[in-house]
């Protein structure tokens, strides 16, 4: 069975993004997951709920946190780069081509080998074709989320984005883009 590419975690980790600045929410007691909708239209149970939460805490991508005798749920640094990576993942091609190609080329050191194979993942995601091993092209632009996530991870110092009119003979790229 193939994996889902936007499960339930991600979904909780986007929540607690959009939440802004704070990125904080509740933990709710059962009751007060049966009250809000929020929490339902995520998650089918409290115990669900309590579930996803403790195992983000145990990732490290989020922390519990007790004020006025209220449980707290927030976003760690490392949770922020989780959701940043999941919302890029949301990808809405352009319905226009602008004529332009865009080429990503980098070269990040060996020690940062995961997220160079994140990073590899995010452009796939993004239906950027790999020319080489570290060249990837595409008709669209990154999203904003997959660029915020690449300023989040610092990997934008290995990074180089060029907008390229021309390229000497782009029509195995044209077909396989559709255009």
């Amino acid at each position: 069975m193939a994996k889902k590419d936007f499960t339930l975690t991600s979904k909780f980790l986007i929540s607690l993004l959009a939440a802004g600045e704070v990125a904080e929410m509740l933990f709710p007691t059962p009751r007060e997951f049966r009250r809000r909708a929020v929490y339902g239209n995520l998650f089918k149970t409290h115990n669900q709920f309590r579930s996803i939460a403790y195992h983000l805490v145990r990732k490290g991508w989020i922390r519990m946190e007790d004020k006025n005798s209220k449980r707290f749920i927030k976003l760690t640094q490392n949770g922020q780069i989780e959701a940043l990576l999941a919302k890029a993942k949301l990808v809405q091609k352009p319905k226009i081509w602008d004529g332009k190609w865009r080429l990503i080329v980098f070269d990040i050191p060996e020690s940062s080998r995961e997220k160079r194979d994140l990073l590899r993942m995010l452009l796939k995601k993004n239906n950027f074709y790999k020319l080489q091993a570290s060249v990837f092209i595409s008709p669209y632009p990154l999203n904003r989320e997959a660029i915020q996530y690449l300023r989040e991870t610092k990997l934008n110092e290995f990074i180089r984005i060029l907008k390229v009119e021309e390229i000497d003979d782009d029509r195995d790229l044209k077909r396989h883009f559709g255009l």
